[in-house]
């Protein structure tokens, strides 16, 4: 009888030891998934803090939380079932999807800097005048997008797994992601508050602190918009050299990897670092070329079919 229960609790001890294996196998996975689509990451989180300009500030963090959840309810309800049915039966057209997600980011980016050439059309001027839940479902619109991007790349990252494996780790990633991007957001959205409670304070250190970010967050802001338009480029010009390198035309891609290794072995000890800044240019030089003939495209064909 006693034998009987050591032999249960052993095997109900192994089982637990199965099992937290399995978590810490799915925690370094979904660690490296993230690590892979960490450039769509910065463009989720440059982007989100500009549909809350304009916004009565007591009503940011409502709106941040309600994008937020509409962003998680992407991941899981939509994203993650599509792909992991696709990978599991259709796994050839992920390349295709990732690369239609690409040339969206390419066309927004390019669009933000045709904006920003002509002078107007600003993300903040798209926002003023609009409803809460216009600006809530028209940031959701483009976390669709960005998400779709997140997950694939995860997806790609974690190919080689079980079906249930692959959906713990997407899951985690779904949650991990959203949590970090929403919280930073919702950090750098009310720095401004922060600054002003700490300018009205007594100390002078804390004061001209509290000063002093009131005064950097417009210049942050600023930054930051630049910076997502960025990576918008980088991201979907990245996406288009190893989508293309994948279904068989290896020019691009390979041309771009040729340069990142010969200025990674040319330079010792920052050979690594420069070699990465000289793919992520030449990725974001693609993106703004395929961007620009899209909007070129997407201008061009409203105007011929009214004038017609």
């Amino acid at each position: 009888m006693s034998g009987g229960l050591f032999g249960l609790l052993d095997d109900v001890a192994a089982l637990a030891k199965m099992a937290a294996a399995s978590v810490d196998d799915v925690g370094v996975a979904a660690g490296r998934a993230t690590g892979k689509a960490a450039g769509v990451v910065i463009d989720d989180t440059a982007v989100t803090p500009q549909y809350v300009q304009g916004i009565a500030a007591h009503r940011e963090l409502p709106i941040i939380r309600k994008i937020a959840v509409g962003s998680l309810r992407n991941k899981i309800v939509f994203i993650l079932p599509v792909a992991l049915v696709l990978s599991q039966f259709l796994p050839w057209l992920l390349t295709p999807i990732l690369m239609l997600g690409g040339g969206y980011l390419c066309f927004e980016g390019a669009e933000k800097v045709w904006s920003a050439v002509r002078g107007h059309g600003s993300q903040h001027d798209e926002t003023m005048g609009k409803s809460e839940q216009e600006v809530v479902s028209g940031a959701t619109r483009t976390d669709l997008i960005l998400s779709s991007e997140i997950m694939v790349i995860s997806l790609n990252e974690v190919a080689d797994q079980g079906f249930w494996a692959r959906l713990a780790i997407l899951a985690v990633v779904a949650v991990a992601m959203t949590i970090a991007v929403y919280g930073v957001v919702a950090l750098i959205v009310k720095m401004d508050d922060v600054g002003l409670h700490l300018a009205n304070r007594s100390s002078d250190f804390v004061g001209r602190l509290g000063r002093l970010l009131v005064s950097a967050m417009p210049v942050v802001l600023s930054v930051i918009s630049v910076v997502g338009t960025a990576a918008m480029l980088w991201v979907g010009g990245h996406i288009e050299l190893v989508g293309t390198d994948e279904l068989g035309w290896h020019g691009g891609y390979g041309v771009v990897h040729h340069l990142q290794e010969s200025v990674h072995h040319a330079v010792p000890g920052a050979g690594e670092a420069l070699g990465w800044l000289v793919s992520t240019a030449l990725s974001a030089v693609v993106g703004l070329l395929v961007g620009a003939v899209l909007v070129a495209v997407g201008h061009l064909v409203p105007r011929r079919a009214a004038a017609h």
